[in-house]
């Protein structure tokens, strides 16, 4: 593997989104959005059709550094994250990933069986160098402006993608093998685990200086099903990846998507951040983990599609229900932005976030 070189690098411009992600005193509340580079922006329909197709956009290093760097054009956005997918890290065990027009992701090949699983190992990571040829374009091009956030799916997510052989609305056949074989399920979820972590590994070595996991389907589980089947493989994950790059911390984040109920557990296996999504309220989620971990979000996306002073107001109350002084918060979305949303809306939340985190800071 090839090896960023940091001295290829300018210095870091802003730091807030790394030092909130560390308890550490900030100016203000940093913001940034999951999916931030994508289809409610004008311009990202523009290089997506030059590309193509998905794949085509995220396999192209100048289109992926493109893309990335689109919002923080518009907007004074404090991290940038790496264009990709989740689901890079099973396609290149060989299951043919592909995203039909008008559909979500799709696989060739779903894993279902005795003999899928005994099929499956850690991709060489080499199959995935046009992500880190990405992550290193990027952080180039970025030029010090801001920080850039690597990520991955979480181990049970890509399982539930893997098993599935698509989205679901139900996951029947995901929690069938975990119900009905569930050495299958834990064989499948180690080795995700192992991948996850190299891949996450491989591109801090190229230039990410935060990680995130995204744990998108752990909520679906039941308690007990998710420590066991989601949580413990998360664990696994932050055990294997690097917390100091030539000297320099890394932070990880973790985000489950209908995680509030084990809050106290997520914090214990020690991420550095927890992501919220819009159920929980900050400032209980701060009393339940105290100075664990940093907290990341956690705004209806769909509040976006508010009027401009709806919109402050939902900002302000999501900013004060964390708490003075406001260290160690993160404001994000409680999911991606939706593909419909006004680009607009997004500088009245930028800006509120900005405005108000600072004047918390200022009365304190």
């Amino acid at each position: 593997m090839g090896r960023d070189n940091p001295r290829m690098h300018a210095p870091l411009k802003n730091d807030t989104f790394l030092r909130a992600c560390l308890r550490q005193p900030t100016e203000y509340t940093p913001v940034w959005l999951m999916r931030q580079a994508g289809r409610y922006l004008p311009e990202y329909r523009a290089t997506r059709a030059k590309a193509g197709s998905f794949m085509g956009l995220a396999t192209n290093t100048d289109y992926a550094t493109e893309v990335t760097l689109q919002p923080l054009e518009r907007y004074p956005l404090d991290a940038a994250i790496l264009f990709s997918d989740i689901l890079t890290v099973p396609d290149a065990m060989g299951l043919g990933l592909s995203f039909a027009n008008g559909e979500g992701p799709r696989f060739a090949h779903a894993v279902r069986d005795e003999a899928a699983v005994a099929k499956l190992d850690v991709p060489d990571m080499d199959k995935l160098r046009y992500v880190f040829d990405a992550v290193t374009s990027i952080r180039r091009a970025l030029d010090g402006r801001v920080p850039l956030i690597g990520f991955s799916g979480s181990p049970w997510t890509l399982a539930c993608y893997m098993v599935e052989g698509a989205g679901s609305d139900d996951y029947r056949l995901v929690k069938s093998m975990l119900y009905s074989r569930p050495d299958l399920m834990h064989r499948m979820l180690a080795i995700n685990a192992d991948a996850v972590a190299a891949y996450l590994n491989a591109q801090i070595d190229a230039g990410a200086q935060a990680v995130m996991i995204f744990d998108s389907w752990g909520g679906v589980l039941a308690d007990g099903a998710f420590q066991a089947f989601s949580l413990a493989y998360t664990e696994r994950v932050l055990q294997k990846v690097k917390t100091h790059h030539e000297g320099v911390r890394i932070p990880r984040i973790v985000f489950t998507k209908g995680g509030g109920l084990w809050l106290e557990e997520m914090a214990a296996i020690r991420p550095d951040v927890l992501g919220l999504d819009w159920t929980m309220n900050l400032g209980a989620a701060r009393q339940r983990v105290g100075d664990q971990v940093a907290l990341q979000g956690n705004l209806d996306p769909n509040v976006l599609f508010a009027r401009a002073d709806q919109i402050e107001a939902e900002v302000v109350r999501t900013l004060d229900s964390f708490g003075a002084p406001g260290h160690g918060h993160i404001f994000n979305l409680g999911h991606g932005i939706s593909q419909h949303t006004p680009p607009e809306s997004v500088s009245v939340l930028v800006e509120t976030v900005h405005t108000h985190s600072r004047r918390i800071r200022s009365v304190v």
